[in-house]
């Protein structure tokens, strides 16, 4: 059972973010301190990546956990309270990313994702892969 009023939950769920979470922000100040320069949350692109190297084709996004199923075999039973909501919202967010990649593949895009307790373990490894891959795609 839940712990928080209805008030209480809907308060903490507002504050969740789509854009500017802490670990999109860790990462992109990261690679602009490494030179790399990027749009962030580029509607026009298919999903609306976090990160975009637009003329690399490189879309980034920077997935947490819970909202996108990390380990969700183990992780769906972990929910307690509105299971008939959040099991179907995030399979369905689950969904939304692998048609979300082929989308940009077939079109040419080159994607990263990582989990957000990646990018906090070690931000550094994170940007080093981005990094290799957008010099990767420089024409000489």
């Amino acid at each position: 059972m839940d712990n928080h009023t209805p008030e209480q939950r809907h308060r903490n769920m507002k504050a969740v973010k789509s854009k500017g979470s802490k670990i999109e922000t860790a990462l992109q100040k990261e690679l602009w301190r490494r030179g790399l320069r990027y749009r962030k949350n580029a509607k026009q692109i298919y999903g609306k990546p976090d990160i975009v190297f637009i003329g690399k084709k490189i879309a980034v996004f920077c997935d947490s956990e819970f909202f996108h199923g990390y380990d969700w075999g183990h992780k769906q039973n972990e929910i307690k309270s509105n299971r008939d909501f959040w099991i179907p919202k995030i399979e369905r967010n689950m969904q939304r990313d692998i048609e979300v990649n082929e989308k940009l593949k077939a079109d040419g895009w080159t994607v990263l994702r990582f989990w957000g307790s990646d990018i906090k373990r070690d931000l550094s490894h994170c940007a080093d892969v981005i990094e290799s891959v957008v010099k990767g795609n420089e024409k000489v």
